[in-house]
């Protein structure tokens, strides 16, 4: 068999994977309405298109896992101010005006240190700013929520980053996604592989940690957790479970979700914060 018809039976089989997993863990609903808002994804991220239907099925459920997570607190707000950090398209904040109720608003704001992406999100007639992750504090935003998904892997130090946004701003919720692994390790994949040439942030993995790590750097860092929640890319019931294993090799099993609130009952303990 060619190599393009086996790796078209193997995106084949974990399409499967993802969409039997979705309906298993209540999230094919949610995934129909993001696609009915925003129908193309396409251009989701900066650097790669998501020009198959396995990663456009992969990511639109991704997504639909991330917003679940949102909609269990965005109601107790009459007007959420929501910021996205690291938001690469402005997708989620399309979604989250998409779900409101009728006659409910929400002011979005877009964060990101790629002026292309900042570019593309305006270019929706959405606010944007372009910064780092770790300066967001310094801009004195109001914000009620702080979205981070898929981004404090990529980060040396999130113990400060998260710290900062408990210390110096006033948002009720934290949520934010990582890739989900069993145990935790360094990433840090271009050195492991000896590759050459400049490496980024947005490339780059620098800590997978595992759930019950993430927590201890959560409380760490200035917030306890609401709510947590793991979201696998294959379902445990049935025979599609077996591909388990391949999602370990070649992506990883699913997501991790936190939904946290402020609490400095570790972090006011800690001498040595950064400034």
């Amino acid at each position: 068999m060619a190599t393009t018809a086996r790796q078209a039976m193997f995106e084949n089989i974990l399409t499967a994977s993802v969409e039997s997993a979705a309906v298993e863990q209540g999230l094919s609903d949610m995934a129909s309405r993001l696609e009915r808002i925003v129908p193309d994804i396409t251009d989701q991220y900066s650097g790669r298109r998501l020009d198959s239907h396995y990663l456009k099925v992969k990511v639109r459920n991704q997504h639909a896992f991330q917003m679940s997570l949102i909609e269990r607190v965005v109601n107790e707000f009459s007007q959420p101010v929501i910021v996205d950090i690291g938001d690469s398209a402005g997708t989620h904040i399309q979604y989250i005006k998409g779900i409101l109720p009728a006659g409910k608003q929400a002011r979005c704001l877009s964060v990101n240190l790629d002026g292309d992406a900042v570019e593309k999100i305006r270019s929706k007639g959405l606010e944007a700013i372009k910064t780092k992750a770790e300066d967001v504090a310094k801009y004195n935003i109001e914000a009620d929520i702080f979205l981070c998904f898929e981004m404090l892997e990529h980060m040396a130090d999130p113990s400060n980053f998260l710290h900062s946004l408990s210390r110096d701003t006033k948002a009720r919720y934290l949520i934010f996604t990582v890739p989900y692994v069993r145990d935790s390790r360094v990433g840090l994949y271009h050195i492991r592989q000896k590759k050459e040439g400049a490496v980024s942030a947005e490339v780059n993995h620098m800590f997978e940690l595992d759930p019950e790590d993430w927590k201890l750097i959560a409380s760490h860092s200035g917030w306890a957790v609401k709510h947590e929640q793991i979201y696998l890319q294959y379902p445990r019931l049935n025979i599609l479970r077996m591909t388990s294993p391949a999602w370990r090799r070649y992506d990883f099993e699913g997501f991790y979700g936190l939904i946290l609130t402020r609490d400095e009952t570790w972090s006011s303990r800690y001498t040595d914060w950064q400034a």
